[in-house]
């Protein structure tokens, strides 16, 4: 672990076995982003990336939100100097979007509170999102004159259908955990009492699949919406050949045959 992993402000990281768990760490702030918690999660995601041996991520937030966003007190403009949110962006949230959807293991985002702004979207790009009941998603960038960004106005349409995207995200309105589930924009809605074992037990669950395998539906899936019907099928031909020379799948036909649980490693 280097230096910056060894001492993080901003975040919480942990591996333990064949999972990394990663917290945001600025609970007096909601977990608003400034320039040393977008440099830690970086660091952190790009460590991940490295590992074969990770075959779950967890991401949450510390105390009563899983994250506000970006913090607006770093981001006041000066008369004197304009504020250039494009170089902004590219050096926080997009590298780190593009960091996050390069980690081969499934990522799961168990959203603890208030998600908004670029905290919403950034638990929107994770592979499955589960909240709380109470917690909620908020697209506020309107109230503050700007658009969706870390990857929001591609995904937000994706999940939740053109119309409603529009809606949410020019209203400024406020989507409850059980309404984002009914609407397919995350996987579960769990009662506040439950979630913390019940994110555990997903997450243990997650681990002891074919992580191969998972890497490669997370990529398919994501592709599916750029390639045409035909490449696609190329592209399944060829990744399930890979598959199909995998110990995994040796694995997982013997257990099928014999009637016992398959014991994956991964590769």
């Amino acid at each position: 672990m280097t230096d910056t992993l060894a001492n993080l402000k901003t975040l919480e990281l942990s591996v333990n076995g064949s999972v990394a768990r990663i917290y945001l760490n600025r609970p007096d702030k909601l977990n608003a982003f400034n320039k040393q918690m977008h440099h830690e999660l970086q660091s952190v995601l790009t460590e991940i990336g490295q590992r074969d041996d990770i075959r779950c991520v967890l991401l949450s937030g510390k105390g009563r939100g899983f994250c506000a966003g970006q913090d607006l007190a770093e981001r006041q403009a000066n008369d004197d100097k304009p504020l250039d949110l494009g170089d902004t962006l590219d050096q926080g949230f997009n590298r780190s979007i593009r960091l996050l959807k390069r980690i081969k293991a499934p990522i799961i985002c168990a959203v603890n509170g208030v998600a908004a702004g670029a905290g919403a979207n950034l638990a929107l790009n994770c592979d499955i999102v589960v909240a709380k009941n109470s917690a909620r998603f908020i697209q506020s960038f309107s109230s503050i004159g700007l658009i969706p960004d870390c990857n929001g106005t591609w995904i937000l349409p994706k999940l939740v259908g053109l119309a409603r995207a529009k809606a949410i995200t020019m209203l400024a309105t406020p989507v409850q955990a059980e309404q984002a589930e009914a609407w397919g924009m995350i996987y579960a809605a769990v009662r506040d009492e439950a979630f913390d074992d019940w994110v555990e037990a997903r997450i243990q669950e997650i681990a002891q699949r074919p992580t191969k395998a998972m890497t490669h539906i997370k990529l398919l899936l994501d592709e599916s919406y750029l390639n045409d019907f035909d490449g696609h099928l190329e592209r399944e031909r060829n990744v399930q050949r890979l598959c199909g020379l995998s110990h995994d799948f040796k694995e997982g036909v013997a257990a099928f045959n014999e009637k016992r649980k398959p014991q994956f490693k991964g590769h």
